[in-house]
Formats: structure tokens, sequence, C-alpha cells
């Protein structure tokens, strides 16, 4: 009896350990910026060839074709990350941090400009890492690409309102509690201010549903 529940627990052990090794062996694949020119100091236009820059190495996980999905329904689907943003990025104008917080929670199809079958509590305010994957660093003003992913974004291609601006995060910055982070949309700049700011509000929800607009 001893030698057979030694022997379960052996076997227990190996699943366990085996569980593990491949939880470990997963990656989350890093999207490249898109930058494929590269600079010297004074940022005049050189060669990539051997510069070590990131127009050189061009690292990371390409954008999908397409990169965005028009859902038809006031929301946009992110094919390279699966998450699903409000196509009109300035619905709530800008709102200090706790604000933002709640006008995303309580977002919810209005069966008129977002009609994807959500309820309240289905949206929130993306983290900063969320709303960093938005950002397209080849581009400026703003730092957006369009559906496709090879140029810029131009107004309703996939997004409406995008604002070069400041757009808020959930994600609070750990040294200082009164701050979170932002994302400035003119540049792809992430950075971090007061939560009292008045900053833009960009929602996102999970791709699990609702997809009704299609």
């Amino acid at each position: 009896m001893k030698k057979r529940l030694l022997a379960g627990l052996a076997i227990l052990t190996g699943m366990l350990l085996l569980s593990a090794s491949i939880v470990c062996a997963q990656s989350a694949p890093v999207a490249k910026t898109g930058q494929t020119t590269c600079y010297d100091a004074s940022g005049i236009v050189i060669d990539c060839t051997d510069t070590g820059q990131d127009g050189d190495h061009q690292a990371g996980v390409s954008y999908p074709d397409p990169r965005f999905t028009d859902n038809s329904n006031g929301t946009v689907t992110d094919n390279l990350t699966g998450l699903v943003w409000l196509k009109d990025a300035n619905r709530f104008g800008t709102k200090n941090w706790t604000t933002a917080l709640s006008d995303c929670n309580s977002l919810a199809d209005d069966g008129v400009n977002l009609t994807d079958g959500s309820s309240a509590g289905d949206w929130r305010l993306p983290n900063t890492n969320e709303l960093e994957s938005l950002s397209a660093r080849q581009y400026y003003n703003p730092a957006v690409s369009n559906t496709v992913g090879t140029g810029q974004l131009t107004a309703g291609d996939p997004f409406t309102n995008v604002q070069s601006s400041y757009y808020w995060s959930a994600t609070t910055l750990t040294f200082n509690k009164s701050y979170a982070w932002f994302v400035y949309m003119l540049t792809g700049v992430v950075s971090s201010n007061n939560k009292s700011n008045d900053y833009y509000i960009w929602p996102v929800r999970s791709g699990n549903f609702g997809q009704l607009g299609l």
C-alpha cells in the first residue's frame, strides 16, 4: 500500500513539473514597432546595415493583415492582440482618472452608436501595455496605423476622433500612487501624471463576444 502511495505521489509530482514547464515555455510575442528607417545622432537618415538600430533588426512579430477589423457596430478589433476597442476615440472628451474608470465601466450597447451587445461592466479603461499596443512609432500625429497596418491612420480608417494627445490608462504609478500612466498618441510616448488631470479615454474590452454588427 505504501509503495503504491509513493508511486502515485511520484506520478503526480511529475505531472505538476511537466505542467509548470509547459507554462514557462509559453511566450507573449512583442510586436514590431514598424520603424524601418535609421538615423544618426543628428537625426539624419542613414543606411540601416549593421547599425544595430530598430530599423536594422526590425525585431518582433509582424502586423497581421489587416491589422484592424471594423466590426460595423461601433467597435474595432485589433487582430494583433485580439482586443476590441471603441471605434470613437473621443466619445467621452477629457476626464480625470477616476471618472475615466467609471465612464468606461458604465459603457454599454446604446442601440445607436454602439450596437455590440455589450452591457455595463464589459468595457474598461485599458492598462498601460494595452493602450501602448495601439501606437505605431513609425508615424507621428497620430502615432496610430490604418486598418491594413501599412500606413498612418486617417479619419474613419478604422478609428474616428483619435486625438494626438494624452490618453489615460488604468495603471497606477507604483512610485507615486496619486499618479497614473498615460500614452501620448501624438508620438506614442508613455509617461505618467497626477490622476486629477483631464485626459482622453479610449475604452477596451475582450474580444470573446458581441460581434453583432458583422
